[in-house]
């Protein structure tokens, strides 16, 4: 009973600071681009630590990789929460690629304006292209970037394709692949499906029994050896499939 309670008021405590760091950077965004270069983005990163924390998500970090990891990488990662959103940012110095419409969420679609979220309209084929190329020219200039090569919250189990935005971007700038993994324990309460919504999924992670969350990461994939982004979209599907297997069948 202590400890529930303790549990209870730690996270009354964390919604309370992710409350006030949300009205904060919300206001900071409506500065002008040119000031907010340079601090804005590490700052976001905080902000979705903070969201972490607010959630109760006991987030652990397995480093699997054999060799060290690349400074300069295009991060995948299967998408089965909508965790990841904020968990990944969290850990990984990057800047993911969300769908359109983020843009258009309440305080956070501007704070990721602000911080340089890139966005795709999925269903539509121009803006994949533009979204494509923005995403060489932000790693072109040296930035890291996130994507989701299931294109979107595909359940628990790896999805039957990987788009190949990620894998031709590393192709058409020699950039490695670095694969996150990543393992909720308590799948059925993490995983994002119809019929519930954002706030219903976070408040569902919130009540989750088993709040721990695993990101394994593994060794960077380079594009050198790949001629066709089909080919190297399917055999990073092939890793993720052992990896399912690994750890969660």
């Amino acid at each position: 009973m202590v400890s529930y309670l303790a549990r209870r008021l730690w996270l009354l405590w964390c919604w309370l600071e992710l409350s006030v760091f949300t009205l904060f950077m919300y206001l900071l965004s409506w500065l002008p681009r040119p000031l907010r270069r340079g601090w804005y983005h590490p700052l976001f990163r905080r902000w979705c630590a903070a969201f972490v924390r607010a959630l109760g998500v006991r987030l652990y970090v397995h480093q699997l990789n054999a060799r060290p990891l690349p400074r300069h990488f295009i991060l995948i990662a299967n998408h089965p929460s909508a965790f990841e959103d904020v968990g990944i940012p969290a850990v990984f110095d990057v800047y993911p690629l969300a769908k359109q419409e983020v843009r258009d969420w309440f305080l956070v679609g501007r704070m990721n304006m602000a911080a340089d979220t890139l966005f795709v309209k999925r269903e539509d084929p121009a803006s994949r292209h533009r979204a494509l190329e923005a995403m060489i020219a932000r790693v072109a200039r040296g930035d890291n970037i996130a994507i989701f090569p299931e294109g979107g919250c595909r359940g628990r189990r790896i999805y039957e394709r990987f788009y190949t935005g990620a894998f031709e971007t590393a192709m058409r700038t020699g950039v490695p692949i670095l694969p996150v993994f990543l393992h909720y324990e308590a799948q059925e309460t993490f995983e994002w499906r119809e019929p519930y919504t954002l706030m219903q999924k976070f408040w569902h992670i919130m009540h989750s029994q088993n709040n721990r969350a695993n990101f394994y990461v593994f060794d960077a994939v380079s594009p050198d050896g790949f001629d066709d982004k089909h080919a190297f979209a399917e055999y990073m599907r092939q890793r993720y499939l052992q990896w399912q297997a690994r750890y969660l069948e």
